[in-house]
């Protein structure tokens, strides 16, 4: 019998022990040399997107395969810096490249659990296999991964290896490194984030899609709370910021596209201008492009259009719910149906995608997809009591609600089919400070600012007033609000007898009476007087496309066609004071390091000619802000200013709402109307549908601005006259003339400048 020798055992372990560190070195030998250069991270160039801004420097848009926004590690915040390091390094400015004591742990608790549970790659690992190894499991690969991982930490600082990891790693929703995941997440910048915010970031890296809060919201909790654990264990919060963080309710964004302000429309026309002028190269190079939007008007113009297809909505009635899920009796089966059924519908323009929960009487609750419960009052039963009545609104129902600000309470609604766009500028050069091209770019990308020929209605009249006024004809000419019945061969064959919006007459009334009225009858006495062909080149001269202006008399109540893009350059020709601007939205592009490729200044307006006569636009100002104080267009006062000038537009059978006004340093267009021209209802009249659009727009453009004034011109007689019957009364209301066409020039009639 052979006799055990301790001696022969310790041999053969050291033998094999040394022959296996015999074997790692040759490989190490042969290897290392073969290694890449470091090249790709010394001189790092990730694919960076177009990136698309607002004048002030708020993104709006981007474009390209990868969603990423590079950092400079000192601007990463401490919070994001140790939420990284406790999910994922712990020891990483300790090691040197390899964390020992990290793959013994792992090992122990791998072999404790019975399965591969843990791993021990470190950031700089992780570094090495994101920008130079494939995903292949291999002896090899972890091998080269390994000396890489060494390799790297020999020729790069411990921040710019971190650095390198923060801005490369893959994090869900195509983002690429913290800084965009933060937007694209939270729609925040990272210096933003919260403690329980950076905590869910740095669980993704592990697995993406395992622990995507969009996708997997349970999971990414559960993850979160692992991440928040390690930092209180390592000491990098206290028992309370713990606590606090694990409270947190996160507001994840379900959009595909989160910025801080939303001007998706205007952003495809900047992608549209960047791609055929530099081609392809756009979508990986970082350019920028700073647009002449400002943020905070454009937030106001988006929550403009959104309120006002709300409201319209809400004139309308409740339409039922968009679908119907069969509900688990409870726990978590009926959660996961909630969620499942919501994750496929997108958040359009603040309107969220909700389950019905319970139908009260005097309430109705549902759940959001983030899995808060909100309660709908009693307002809200009243508007659905025709789908709660026929049980279409019932437990299960899938519905749309949303919250105008949060302090006001959630309403039901639903996705609406009409359309409506915005658009604002600058009358001082043509600036555009918001676009609003439709209500979501996702449902619908056509841009409706300048895509959507439309008749303007009678938003047009101030053109055919203006032309008016050329000829010699006055704010205080009488003319007869009667029946009128137009030659066919004046309207393009037919035979045509108009009517006023509101079916009455009132019969003799002056020019400016017949403009904040809106009278129909008399604006073709008007443009008859002033001459159908003279009209027609007059109004070209606001920027009007001639070829598109009828020669006909229905020219007067807005027969012709235009975009809101036109109309606003043609109300900003008033608001300038008798200037033609030309719009722009590009203010400049820079490179990806900052360098100026393209700088757009707008031509001031003040530099320009005169394209109409400034005493001619002060005196339609006059008559405009009449439309505003007395018109179709008085709601226009809850605003509280002085300096509001513009006017209603409503096309035949309702099938277009628009309202054009300006003050003197802004001028804006609101539209509503179908795609496919169809009546909105009636009663959906420009100064119902769309001037609550532009109001809600301007009370935001204009907040904190003094009323402006608009200078009389010289040559502008203001004379008194009779309101009634426009002749000259030293009792009557003051109306503005030119001075060649005034009824007198001297006499008690005449009012001092």
């Amino acid at each position: 019998m052979m006799r055990f020798s301790w001696k022969a055992v310790l041999a053969g372990v050291v033998g094999l022990a040394l022959g296996t560190t015999a074997l790692l070195l040759l490989a190490v030998a042969l290897i290392y040399p073969t290694l890449p250069s470091l090249e790709a991270l010394t001189d790092y160039r990730p694919k960076m997107p177009l990136r698309i801004y607002s004048e002030d420097g708020v993104l709006i848009g981007e474009f390209g395969e990868e969603r990423r926004a590079v950092m400079h590690i000192e601007k990463v915040p401490e919070v994001l810096r140790q939420a990284v390091l406790a999910a994922e390094d712990e020891r990483f400015y300790s090691h040197g490249g390899i964390d020992t004591l990290g793959i013994l742990r792992a090992a122990v608790a791998n072999l404790v659990s019975g399965e591969v549970r843990e791993g021990a790659s470190t950031i700089t690992m992780q570094v090495a296999r994101n920008f130079f190894l494939s995903s292949e499991r291999s002896f090899r690969r972890k091998i080269n991964e390994a000396l890489l991982a060494i390799k790297i930490e020999h020729q790069l600082s411990k921040d710019e290896i971190l650095g390198l990891y923060l801005n490369q790693i893959y994090l869900g929703q195509r983002a690429y490194g913290f800084a965009a995941a933060a937007r694209i997440y939270f729609g925040k910048p990272v210096d933003k984030l919260t403690v329980a915010e950076a905590a869910m970031l740095a669980g993704l890296p592990k697995a993406p899609s395992a622990y995507n809060p969009v996708v997997n919201p349970a999971r990414a909790k559960v993850r979160q709370l692992y991440v928040l654990g390690r930092m209180r264990s390592l000491g990098f919060i206290d028992e309370k910021a713990y606590e606090l963080a694990k409270a947190q309710r996160l507001a994840v964004h379900y959009s595909p596209q989160s910025f801080e302000a939303v001007s998706d429309h205007l952003a495809e026309m900047v992608r549209q201008y960047m791609h055929k002028r530099y081609g392809d190269q756009i979508y990986v190079s970082g350019m920028k492009v700073y647009t002449t939007l400002r943020a905070k008007e454009q937030r106001a113009a988006v929550e403009a259009v959104r309120l006002g297809l709300v409201e319209f909505n809400r004139r309308h009635g409740y339409t039922g719910p968009e679908g119907q899920l069969k509900l688990p009796k409870g726990g978590e089966a009926r959660d996961k149906a909630i969620f499942d059924a919501l994750s496929d519908r997108a958040e359009v323009n603040g309107l969220l995608p909700a389950v019905v929960l319970e139908v009260g009487k005097d309430a109705i609750r549902v759940r959001l997809r983030d899995g808060e419960d909100v309660d709908l009052g009693a307002s809200e039963v009243k508007f659905a009591h025709g789908a709660i009545a026929a049980k279409k609104l019932a437990p299960g129902a899938i519905v749309r609600v949303v919250r105008m600000s949060s302090n006001q309470p959630w309403q039901l609604t639903y996705l609406p089919q009409a359309e409506a766009a915005l658009v604002a500028l600058s009358p001082n050069d043509g600036a555009i400070r918001a676009l609003v091209g439709g209500f979501d770019f996702a449902r619908n990308q056509y841009n409706h600012v300048v895509q959507a020929w439309r008749q303007p209605g009678s938003s047009f009249k101030p053109f055919v007033y203006s032309a008016a006024l050329e000829k010699g004809i006055t704010p205080a000419t009488i003319f007869d609000d009667a029946p009128i019945a137009v030659d066919p061969a004046l309207t393009g064959g037919e035979q045509w007898d108009p009517k006023n919006y509101d079916g009455t007459m009132d019969g003799p009334i002056t020019m400016r009476t017949a403009l904040y009225k809106s009278k129909n009858l008399v604006s073709i006495r008007v443009l008859q007087a002033a001459g159908l062909e003279f009209t027609r080149e007059y109004a070209a001269k606001f920027g009007f496309d001639i070829d598109r202006l009828p020669p006909y008399f229905t020219m007067a109540l807005g027969a012709s066609e235009v975009t809101p893009l036109q109309m606003v350059s043609a109300y900003a020709v008033f608001a300038s004071g008798g200037h033609q601007i030309k719009p722009y939205f590009l203010r400049r592009v820079t490179d990806k390091d900052g360098h100026v490729l393209e700088d757009y200044q707008g031509v001031a307006a003040n530099t320009t000619p005169f394209v109409v006569d400034p005493r001619n636009v002060f005196i339609m100002t006059t008559l405009m802000q009449d439309v505003v104080r007395r018109g179709t267009a008085t709601a226009a006062l809850k605003l509280g200013r002085s300096d509001l000038a513009g006017k209603t537009g409503t096309t035949s059978d309702y099938r277009d709402a628009w309202f054009s006004g300006f003050n003197p340093n802004r001028v804006a267009v609101a539209w509503v109307g179908y795609d496919q021209p169809r009546p909105l209802g009636r009663g959906e009249t420009g100064g119902v549908a769309a001037l609550p659009i532009w109001m809600h727009y301007m009370e935001e453009a204009l907040r904190g601005q003094p009323d402006g004034a608009y200078a009389m011109p010289d040559g502008v007689l203001p004379i008194r006259v009779d309101p009634k019957t426009g002749v000259p009364d030293p009792n009557g209301n003051v109306e503005y003339f030119l001075q060649e066409f005034a009824p007198g020039t001297t006499g008690p009639d005449r009012v001092s400048p």
